[in-house]
């Protein structure tokens, strides 16, 4: 882990596309700005541990549901009969 020291006001920047910014120092709290592209995520931990933690969760109701989707699902064998019986000729119209 880096640990740096900064002032109110001052700036760290990560990559190219990052900025930090102190905004303010109280106490034992410290205020951060950050810049960043849209495409970057920024969440405090508790709020990133709560997403994946939901991410997980809808990843196995998901799994599960296509499981019990999968015995409604007509086996390969009875839709290649059912469309062999429907391309069979009528001898009735020849």
């Amino acid at each position: 882990m880096l640990t740096l020291t900064r002032s109110v006001g001052e700036t760290i920047r990560i990559g190219d596309d990052i900025e930090v910014h102190v905004v303010e120092v109280r106490g034992g709290t410290v205020r951060l700005g950050f810049k960043a592209p849209r495409e970057v995520a920024i969440h405090r931990e508790e709020v990133y541990r709560q997403i994946a933690e939901a991410n997980l969760l809808a990843a196995q109701v998901t799994a599960d549901s296509l499981g019990a989707l999968a015995a409604f699902a007509p086996s390969a064998s009875s839709v290649d009969a059912a469309a062999g019986t429907a391309d069979e000729p009528d001898d009735a119209s020849s």
